[in-house]
């Protein structure tokens, strides 16, 4: 974990090196962890955008694992293209207090034209037709006993809510079966409304960043009104369930600094909010 990134590792509660090996599943790269023989449930892991580069999403799904319960894959949807770490350090710097306003923007000037055409790589249609083919074939390769749940970070978060409408569903044994059983989505990105959160068919709980200055706050409550509107139109609408952490800055969920006291709490209570939902709903 030499060179570029210590300081990512910094960045997280979970210290240390990820215990898990990477293989191909359903057409995809994924790094595996956890119970093979006879989990509870799965577990799949959406990621930020810097996916497998960036040792805490590895990291996050070893927690996941440690119960012995889980197992947990964290697919490279981005098939061998995510961000680059370099711009780990500028969206989401381990510590805030450290970015000069003027390193920041000028940083951002710099690598903006390389982020604008990595999203040009990357547009909505296609990424979510990755998503939803990896999860079809897992859904069809389960035990009809076993559930399946997904968390998504940031981008993932879209691409997480979105595999538990009514659009995604799928029909198995004649039968339309929801494409996965509960969702967490942690500060999730680039929604799309009303269209990513309309017409949800299994549980899911949110977390939204008081401070995130690229997700608003304003999101959890255009969220909350287009669910509500569903149930005023007859719609049933399973549990959903909001929690809002303070200061809560973009990418609480996943690189906070574990030496500020707050951002470490963001850290683990991002921990335990999806582990207690799937422990709920798994």
């Amino acid at each position: 974990m030499a060179g570029n990134h210590s300081e990512c590792i910094k960045g997280t509660i979970h210290n240390g090196t990820p215990q898990g090996k990477e293989e191909m599943l359903h057409g995809l790269n994924t790094y595996v962890i956890g119970n093979r023989t006879n989990p509870r449930a799965i577990i799949v892991m959406y990621s930020d955008i810097f996916g497998l580069l960036l040792p805490n999403n590895k990291l996050i799904a070893d927690s996941y694992a440690k119960s012995g319960d889980y197992l947990v894959y964290l697919p490279d949807f981005f098939k061998g293209d995510p961000v680059g770490l370099r711009l780990a350090d500028l969206l989401i710097p381990v510590d805030a207090a450290k970015q000069s306003t003027l390193g920041k923007y000028t940083g951002l000037l710099t690598s903006g034209p390389s982020l604008m055409m990595w999203m040009g790589r990357h547009k909505a249609g296609p990424t979510d037709d990755i998503c939803q083919d990896f999860l079809r074939k897992l859904r069809r390769a389960t035990p009809a006993g076993r559930k399946i749940g997904m968390v998504g970070f940031c981008w993932g978060g879209k691409y997480a809510i979105r595999a538990g409408l009514e659009a995604s569903m799928i029909e198995t044994d004649g039968a339309k079966t929801p494409l996965i059983d509960a969702v967490v989505a942690l500060h999730p990105s680039n929604l799309i409304l009303p269209a990513d959160v309309e017409g949800p068919v299994v549980p899911m709980t949110f977390g939204w960043g008081q401070e995130d200055s690229q997700v608003s706050i304003e999101t959890k409550g255009k969220v909350e009104g287009i669910h509500a509107q569903g149930k005023k139109g007859g719609k049933a609408v399973p549990e959903m369930v909001h929690k809002v952490y303070k200061p809560g800055r973009h990418g609480f969920a996943v690189r906070g600094n574990p030496d500020d006291a707050q951002e470490r709490k963001c850290l683990e209570d991002s921990t335990t909010q999806v582990l207690e939902w799937f422990g709920k709903y798994l």
